[in-house]
Parts: C-alpha cells; sequence; structure tokens
C-alpha cells in the first residue's frame, strides 16, 4: 500500500468511526430522554366503578386517578374507566376485579362489608376518624398492613384514594324530634350506621348512588344519606325532602378507596407500582380538597335557592345514636381474629388521637366560629 492509499484509508475509517460513534451517543441520548426500550411496551388496564359517570367529586376523582396513572407512566399504564354499570353493576366491581374481570375498582370498603366486617374500618365507623385521621392511621398507624391483610384474601391490592371529609346526617321527609321518630323509619345508609339505624329502630338499606333517588321518590325510603351538600345537590335529593340534618354521625371521614386484581398488580415493573400508589396518594389529598372548596358553596345554593332547611338532630337522638355505635363496635372485637386486631388497632388510634384533636382542630374551630359568627 502507498502513502496516499494508506491516508486516504485511514481517513475514510476516522470518518466512519466517527459517524458511527456520533450514531451511537444520539441514539443512547433519544433512549435516555424517552426512558428505556420497555417503555414501547404498554399495558391497559380497566377500571370499574360504584359510582355514576362523571359524577362530580367521586365519579371524577376516579377519572382524574386513571389519568394521573396514565400520565405519570408515559402511556406504559393506561386505565380506562368504566362507571358504574357500564360493565358491571354497581356494587359488583369487587368480585368483578377479585375475579379478574377487571384489573381495577373504585369504591368504598364499607360496601363489601357483607364479605368481612374490617372492610368498615376503612371506609367509615361511626365516631370514628376523621378524614385526617383515617389518613394518618392507614399511612403511618398500621393500618395499611390491615387492610392488604384483608384484601389479599380476595386477591386484591388496596390503597386509599379518596376522602369525602366530614357527611351529613340526612335527607328527611319529615322532621327528627326524638329517637322515637325513627322507629320504623326506612333509610339508606351503608356500613356499620347502617347497623346503628337497626340498633335503634329503623330499616337501614344499601343501596348504590344511582338508585338512591328513585327509592325516596319512589317511597320505598323515607329519608338517605349519601355525602354532602356537594354531591347532595348534584342528586337532587331537595326536590322530594327538605329536611337537611346534621352532624353525620355515621361518617366523620369517609375513606375511597382503588383496589386493584393483585396478581395484576404483583405482575407490574416496580416503577409502575411506586406509579400506582403514589397516584392513589395524591389523588387522596385531591379529592378531600375537591369536596372541602365545593361543599360550602352547594350548602348556600340548597338553603337559599332550594329552601332546604337545615336541621341540627336534637341531643337525644345523638346520645342514642353514640351508644348503639358503641354496642356495634365492642360486638367486632368478638369476630374473627383479623376484625378483631383491626378494631383494637383502630380504637387505639381513635382514643390517642382525640386528645391532641380536641386542643388543635376543635379548639381553632370553635373558636374561630366564635370569632366569625358564620351565618350556619
Amino acid at each position: 500500500m502507498n502513502r496516499r492509499d494508506f491516508l486516504a484509508g485511514t481517513a475514510t475509517g476516522l470518518v466512519v468511526g466517527a459517524a458511527g460513534t456520533y450514531a451511537a451517543v444520539k441514539s443512547s441520548a433519544t433512549q435516555t430522554a424517552k426512558g428505556p426500550a420497555a417503555i414501547t411496551s404498554r399495558t391497559q388496564w380497566r377500571m370499574v366503578t360504584t359510582w355514576p359517570e362523571k359524577f362530580p367529586g367521586l365519579g371524577t376523582g376516579a377519572e382524574r386517578l386513571a389519568q394521573r396513572i396514565t400520565e405519570m407512566s408515559d402511556g406504559r399504564l393506561t386505565v380506562k374507566v368504566f362507571a358504574a354499570g357500564t360493565m358491571v353493576p354497581a356494587l359488583g366491581i369487587f368480585d368483578a376485579v377479585s375475579q379478574g374481570s377487571a384489573e381495577m375498582g373504585h369504591g368504598a370498603s364499607y360496601y363489601w362489608q357483607g364479605k368481612s366486617k374490617v372492610f368498615n374500618f376503612f371506609a367509615a365507623v361511626p365516631f370514628g376518624l376523621t378524614a385526617n385521621e383515617l389518613s394518618a392511621w392507614i399511612h403511618f398507624g398500621g393500618g395499611q398492613e390491615l387492610y392488604d391483610e384483608g384484601y389479599a384474601r380476595f386477591g386484591l391490592k388496596p390503597f386509599l384514594a379518596g376522602n369525602t371529609g366530614a357527611q351529613m346526617g340526612g335527607w328527611f321527609r319529615k322532621e327528627i324530634r326524638t329517637i322515637e321518630d325513627f322507629k320504623g323509619l326506612k333509610m339508606r345508609m351503608p356500613g356499620l350506621g347502617g347497623e346503628v339505624l337497626r340498633r335503634i329502630g329503623a330499616t337501614a338499606e344499601n343501596l348504590a348512588g344511582g338508585d338512591i333517588f328513585p327509592a325516596l321518590s319512589s317511597g320505598r325510603i323515607d329519608a338517605t344519606e349519601w355525602v354532602g351538600p356537594w354531591n347532595d345537590l348534584a342528586f337532587g335529593f331537595y326536590k322530594i325532602a327538605k329536611n337537611y340534618y346534621w352532624p353525620g354521625f355515621h361518617e366523620p371521614g369517609t375513606g375511597i378507596e382503588c383496589f386493584v386484581n393483585k396478581a395484576k398488580y404483583d405482575a407490574l415493573p416496580r416503577d409502575l407500582q411506586a406509579i400506582v400508589t403514589g397516584a392513589c396518594r395524591a389523588e387522596a389529598e385531591a379529592m378531600l380538597g375537591d369536596f372541602n372548596r365545593r361543599n360550602g358553596e352547594a350548602l348556600r345554593t340548597l338553603i337559599d335557592t332550594h329552601g332546604v332547611k337545615l336541621q341540627r338532630f336534637p341531643d337525644d337522638v345523638m346520645a342514642a345514636f353514640g351508644k348503639a355505635s358503641e354496642e356495634v363496635l365492642a360486638e367486632l372485637e368478638g369476630a374473627d381474629d383479623l376484625t378483631k386486631r383491626t378494631y383494637q388497632s383502630f380504637r387505639k388510634f381513635r382514643d390517642e388521637s382525640i386528645g391532641w384533636s380536641r386542643l388543635a382542630d376543635q379548639g381553632y374551630l370553635d373558636m374561630r366560629s366564635r370569632m366569625l359568627r358564620p351565618r350556619t
């Protein structure tokens, strides 16, 4: 090889080598910018809910959670929401996800108390935990471990994914003057609150949200609770019953849940598992904020525009609620081992929280009420 051929060959090799190096760097940079090659693998999950489509707060919370998971995963895990009745009945979602017909469910755990009484504790317990306290118990007080244990028996992985805050006492056709007015009363109330009603002589029914208005309108039930002003305004209960009672003894801070088919969850890579967990945590805070923002405005509309009568339960009624609630809860200690351990954990946390909540939250709210003297 002469000198000219050698130099030409060397130059060509350098150009090719440089081009190859550039291509490799470019490919690496592109891959880094877009994420690992696994991003091309996409999974689509179906979320079935107990809520009517686009229903304010609850239905929109499910939609927001699905969108959050989809966006956080950059589309690697896409979640599509199916409202109550579009894929399975509202109260059939637990079984659908357990059996693998859908991957995710969105509802409230007390709807499944027929499977285990322990599920009440992760949604609402009469005279139980506020929204902030429930979050603290589940995430930092041992509640999640008990929640996981209960749902694992049905092949599910549960998450706290929302909260309505304190709920109202309900809508009544007739005024409640004494505890005797509950004798024979037919009222929609799920969970342990419904059991309390039965103890004081009422009949309690567990109806899905979309079934409540027809039942109240037809006279099948005489009264109902649902959530609070924002949701209750949307359902139009004021058209049938004008007496709106507070406080809601039965649901002081109702947890809303997302549960996932455990086999499907376990099969996800760890980063997608973390995304599902983080998205549920974020939505738990977002939903509570949404309700707190909307309820005050909706309450004013109910009173000023629709002539709703805001009523406070009489003291003897509240005392009867309290007595019956403690009886119902005490009986759970004699149930199965998991329910007993969950009740003991819940009760211990509640007892420890009462002192601090009285000084901090209740103390401040009482002072603010005296200073500002709100209209309601």
